[in-house]
């Protein structure tokens, strides 16, 4: 069993935002491996299925991206799992729009998400970080994190976060390189 969570903050009017784009990623990744409904389930909403041939339940915590961690450890706690068996899809503002990155263990860079999780099950845990683009002076990085992604956008994030669902079988593997290698050739 992997536990894959997409961070974001629940609610229609957070939908768009740049920093619910982990949610988004576990949205597709749901559709597109026909998942089961999502359950209320460990502080959050939760789907099961498979991913080449690994059990996946993808998590999406309803506490807010501040308490994050409190839903994932639940989840850890509950199918008594360590961190080597958690990736955590997130928006990522020092990567390029729509880039994508995948490494395990690292720094927090100021993600109240990842701090969460950090202080409630460790540091150890893969990471897909998902480029949103720094807006170029700190002053800007809020509206930036909790803007919504404009219209002239939504063509470049459908294709991510498609190339991210259907490649997510080598993350299932536990083949970080591979997967981010093939995301990259779909989008070319």
């Amino acid at each position: 069993m992997q536990i894959w969570t997409g961070l974001g903050n629940p609610g229609p009017k957070y939908a768009l935002h740049r920093h619910n784009v982990g949610f988004m990623a576990c949205d597709v990744i749901a559709h597109v491996h026909g998942f089961g409904a999502p359950q209320k389930k460990f502080s959050g909403w939760a789907q099961e299925g498979q991913i080449g041939g690994q059990k996946v339940l993808l998590l999406k915590p309803a506490t807010f991206m501040n308490e994050s961690g409190r839903s994932v450890g639940e989840a850890l706690r509950f199918y008594k799992l360590e961190t080597d068996a958690l990736t955590v899809f997130h928006d990522e503002l020092d990567l390029a729009p729509f880039k994508i990155k995948v490494r395990t263990g690292g720094g927090l860079a100021g993600h109240n998400g990842l701090r969460s999780i950090n202080q409630h099950v460790g540091p150890d845990f893969r990471r897909v970080r998902i480029g949103i683009g720094h807006p170029g002076h700190k002053d800007r990085v809020h509206g930036q994190v909790l803007g919504n992604y404009a219209k002239s956008e939504m063509d470049d994030l459908a294709a991510m976060l498609a190339a991210i669902a259907s490649e997510a079988e080598w993350l299932a593997k536990g083949d970080g390189p591979r997967f981010v290698n093939d995301v990259v050739m779909r989008l070319q």
